[in-house]
């Protein structure tokens, strides 16, 4: 179920369309069920996005399990047949992951805006999307690869177990606003942005799929999509808070608002939801019709939400609960009885010691045992004078001597602490991502698990192609740094690493940021100590160059210029 939950279905839930619905209900031509809980999204429900009209309709064509597509992917399960498209589950087989793909025949209507959309995303690069592998015309099929996280659960599973936690909720609109300003910035919308469309992964991180090409798949435009996806964020936020989808409709298995009440603050929903995060998901709801709550100003943009979360209070994560230690309990024990009770009135007997050694062979044996403690205190007595007499000839050979060394009574220097990590996302200066699935190898307590860079061609140092890689940390709050250890798989000329003083997980250009220490090592440990003193909660490890080792088959890396950290250490 983990795996499914991650699949690429939620490409299939947007139609509201009867005979749409009852298809999914159907088996595929491999006899695979179809996912039976999809189609919940309605117009109504979602509250944007028109549908574009679909043309002529393509038959899908017809796969199966096993079927190769480029003599590499291998696919496994069919996760959706609708509409003219199918999303599956397949294996690529040169790279030995998992991965998902969608197929339309050729001469589909909406061909060239899935291919279109499809290359828009992948050139994005950005880790906060599920990244888009591939997109190929081939023969008379038209497919799209895309990243798989096993790891990885729908807000729609979490929200089925309960609302979230504030913290949860707040970092989750967060992340998303933050992903989409981006998105927006390089002309890329999603249009469908729902429950089942975001993702969080086992290290806490949040995740967009089908950015551009689920709405593509299913037609879907609008004329202000900043507006769609702002109100798409605020209903996400909505739901976090409440449990409730904030449409009069039912979808994504949560139960929709009384009818002909309207639109009403989470926080009048449900008792004890966080009132900073009930007025956010208001004013990005507004777009629909409703009233700012407090007269708040609408945010009918995701850099406006983003701004907006800029200026709310920060959520902190809750304290851990503290468990008290269990009582102590006196045990008592008695000579000879031990674990049964006496009875009252009842004396028990002392047992007389045994008598002394009186025979032969006992008096023997104390003599022997007084001669050797004889004779140990006499060797015991002429190794104490010796070193009494060798420490005196050395203290009067030190009186001779000047030293500057100081007062060698003076306290020895409190030992360096350890920081634990609380979270870490792969920083991406520029380019695409490197492995941002593998970043919570880095600090999992195991040498041999790690996160890789990709092979490049030339080095050691990555620019000009490319200013650098790297992982930004999050310590939990503001510290300040000692040192960090980088242990790496590759040993070589050369690694050159350095620290730098980030303001949140998604910090801005490497220009921007302080640097605190750097180091460059031939060696498969990177110890560097920081040289300027600051305190900060978010800490990038930027590598700027890589050795040169030969063909790693455990990584499924080719031979070049690469580098793997396996885990990474702080100390302050």
């Amino acid at each position: 179920m983990a795996e499914r939950s991650t699949a690429a279905v939620d490409v299939a839930d947007n139609s509201g369309d009867e005979p749409l619905t009852a298809k999914a209900g159907q088996s595929t031509a491999d006899g695979v069920a179809q996912n039976p809980e999809r189609d919940t999204d309605s117009d109504e429900a979602q509250g944007s996005g028109t549908p574009a009209d679909p043309g002529r309709k393509a038959s899908p064509p017809e796969l199966h399990s096993g079927h190769k597509l480029a003599r590499r992917y291998r696919l496994e399960e069919c996760v959706t047949r609708l509409d003219g498209f199918s999303s599956w589950r397949a294996v690529d087989e040169k790279l030995r992951r998992a991965v998902g793909v969608h197929i339309l025949p050729s001469d589909h209507a909406r061909t060239r805006a899935v291919l279109a959309a499809a290359r828009s995303a992948a050139l994005l690069g950005d880790p906060r999307f599920v990244q888009v592998l591939d997109a190929v015309e081939e023969d008379d099929l038209v497919y799209v690869v895309h990243e798989w996280l096993p790891d990885a659960t729908e807000l729609t599973a979490l929200l089925a177990a309960g609302p979230l936690e504030p913290h949860d909720a707040y970092q989750m609109v967060s992340q998303i606003a933050s992903a989409m300003a981006a998105a927006h910035r390089e002309g890329l919308a999603h249009l469908r942005l729902n429950p089942n469309a975001v993702l969080r992964t086992s290290t806490g991180q949040w995740r967009i799929r089908g950015l551009a090409v689920n709405a593509a798949l299913r037609g879907i435009s609008s004329d202000t999509p900043q507006r769609t996806d702002t109100e798409a964020i605020g209903a996400l936020l909505y739901a976090a808070l409440t449990q409730r989808w904030p449409y009069e409709s039912d979808a994504y298995g949560l139960a929709g608002l009384p009818k002909d009440v309207g639109l009403i603050a989470p926080d009048q929903v449900r008792a004890g939801v966080h009132r900073g995060l009930s007025e956010l998901a208001m004013r990005a709801l507004v777009n629909d019709g409703a009233t700012a709550s407090r007269h708040e100003s609408a945010c009918t943009t995701p850099e406006e939400l983003v701004k907006a979360i800029g200026e709310m209070p920060r959520i902190r994560p809750p304290e851990p609960a503290f468990t008290a230690p269990p009582e102590y309990q006196r045990t008592t024990y008695q000579q000879g009885t031990y674990g049964r009770p006496t009875p009252p009135g009842v004396t028990q007997p002392i047992q007389a010691p045994p008598p002394p050694l009186q025979s032969r062979t006992g008096k023997a044996l104390k003599w022997a045992v007084s001669a050797l403690l004889i004779a140990a205190l006499g060797l015991g007595s002429w190794q104490l004078a010796d070193a009494l007499m060798n420490q005196g000839d050395k203290s009067d050979s030190n009186n001779t001597q000047t030293t500057d060394d100081g007062d060698k009574s003076s306290p020895s220097p409190t030992p360096a602490a350890a920081i634990k990590i609380q979270n870490a996302q792969e920083y991406i200066a520029e380019g695409e991502a490197q492995h941002p699935n593998d970043v919570g190898k880095t600090y999992d307590g195991s040498t041999s698990t790690y996160w890789r860079t990709n092979t490049f061609l030339k080095g050691p140092e990555l620019a000009p192609y490319k200013p650098g890689v790297g992982i930004v940390y999050d310590l939990g709050s503001a510290k300040e740094l000692a040192t960090g250890t980088v242990s790496l798989r590759y040993s070589g000329d050369h690694t050159t690493i350095a620290l730098y003083a980030a303001d949140s997980l998604s910090p801005g250009p490497v220009s921007s940021l302080t640097k605190i220490g750097s180091v460059t090592t031939t060696g498969d440990t990177a110890t560097v100590k920081v040289t300027k003193k600051v305190k900060s909660q978010y800490v990038l490890v930027w590598m700027t160059a890589v050795p040169n080792s030969g063909p790693d088959s455990a990584a499924y890396a080719q031979a070049g210029y690469k580098q793997a950290i396996t885990e990474v250490k702080f100390t302050g």
